[in-house]
Formats: structure tokens, sequence, C-alpha cells
């Protein structure tokens, strides 16, 4: 249950971190908002209102975020081919290897898989491991059951409600998800993909690590860090415009 219980964490941390990111622009917005501020601050909040939910391709100029939908954009369907290359582009992006090599990091000093061992050689063991999970999740996620089922693996930002409501609708989408019609569906891109790559992992892992438990645990932990990653991704605005005024 390790992995699972860092994801959990990594969710929570995230939480706190956005609210509090959040609180500082509401202040930030309300100050701006009174009536003996400022003409040049005033222009400056009606900027920052119409940049309001504004995606970048990337977050912080690094974590890829192509897949991310700015608010109240309306964007034609993915095509099949559309949805292959998304799943590329986050698989194998720089970040990816970077990502990678951080969580098998974790991974090997909390000995998640004592068959590795530790040192350089376990190492690469938990590093290939780590990335071959990656890029096994986001074509099952992101491409193959999403052109099969004809759904839309893009995120769509909500950009207005408060801080629980936004993030229980960025966390829900791990469960709804948009056909390429428009209409919202139940995610089996996400659910059925995230399991299906577990499962897959099975054939590179020790015979160990093969059992239900351990495939369970590995499916949790996809599902798990993807809610984070939305969480992330539709907060990311406020984040961008708050401390980087949209800079990037």
């Amino acid at each position: 249950m390790r992995l699972f219980h860092r994801s959990v964490v990594f969710i929570f941390l995230a939480c706190t971190a956005l609210a509090s990111v959040q609180a500082r622009a509401q202040d930030s917005i309300a100050s701006a908002a009174l009536p003996d501020a400022p003409s040049p601050q005033q222009a400056s909040s009606s900027d920052n209102n119409s940049l309001k939910g504004k995606q970048t391709k990337r977050i912080l100029g690094i974590v890829p975020n192509f897949r991310a939908v700015s608010v109240n954009v309306k964007l034609p369907p993915q095509s099949v081919k559309e949805k292959f290359i998304g799943a590329t582009q986050d698989s194998f992006d720089y970040s990816a290897f970077i990502f990678a090599g951080m969580l098998a990091g974790v991974a090997q000093a909390e000995n998640s898989y004592p068959e590795f061992h530790q040192g350089a050689a376990g190492y690469a063991r938990y590093y290939w491991h780590t990335f071959a999970d990656q890029a096994d999740e986001n074509y099952w996620v992101e491409a193959i059951l999403p052109s099969a089922l004809h759904q839309d693996s893009r995120y769509y930002t909500l950009g207005h409600g408060g801080f629980f409501k936004r993030t229980a609708y960025s966390f829900s989408r791990v469960l709804i998800t948009r056909t390429d019609n428009g209409n919202n569906t139940f995610n089996t891109s996400e659910i059925v993909g995230a399991g299906a790559a577990a499962g897959i992992s099975g054939l590179y892992y020790p015979s160990q690590e093969r059992d239900w438990t351990k495939t369970g645990q590995r499916w949790l932990t996809n599902v798990s860090l993807d809610g984070a990653t939305f969480i992330v991704k539709e907060f990311w605005p406020d984040i961008n415009s708050a401390i980087f005024h949209q800079k990037n």
C-alpha cells in the first residue's frame, strides 16, 4: 500500500497548497475592487478576470498540460490520431523521464520492491518499471480506450465556484468524462484503462508482485495520481495568474 499512501499524501498536499493560493488570489481581487482603489489596479483586475481559467501548454514551463482546455472554450472532437499524439507527448516528453526518475527514487528509498535490490542497478530496475507503467497507462487511458469508446481524453476546466466545489469537480473527472459528442458519460477509459495498465504491468514485474493485491494497489495508484493531476490542472490558471501574472 506504500504507493497508494504516497498518492493520497500528494493529493492532500496539493489541495492544501492550492487552497492557500486561491485564498490569496481572492483577497487580492477583493482589494482591487474597493471603491477607493486606484484606477490602474482596477484595470489590472479586469485584465486578470479576462484571463481567468486560461490554461497554458505547460505548468511551470515544464510539466505537459497539452490536454487541458481553458474555461468556456469549445473544441471539435479529437481524432484518433490526435488522441495517440497526446498520449505520446505525455509519455515521452522530457518531463516524463524526470518524473519517472523521481518516483523511482522514492520507491527505491521505501524498498517497495525488495526483488529489485538497492544501488545503481536496483535504481535502474525501478526506473524502467516506473517509466513503462507511465507509458502503458497513458496509452490505455488517453488513446486506446478513448478511441474505441469515442470518449474525450481532455480535461475541461471548471474555473468558477469555491475551492471545495472545484476540487470535487476535478477529482470526479476520474469517474466522469465527455463523449466525442460533448455529452457526459462514465469515464470507462480512466477506470478500465488504469486497471488494464496495472494488469499488463504484471507481465514485467517479478512473480511475487503479480497477485491481485499488488495489481489492485497499482490500479488505485494510477487512478489517484490521475485525480491529483486533474486538481492541479483545475487550479493552475489561478496559480499562474496570482503568482506568475500569466507570464508562463
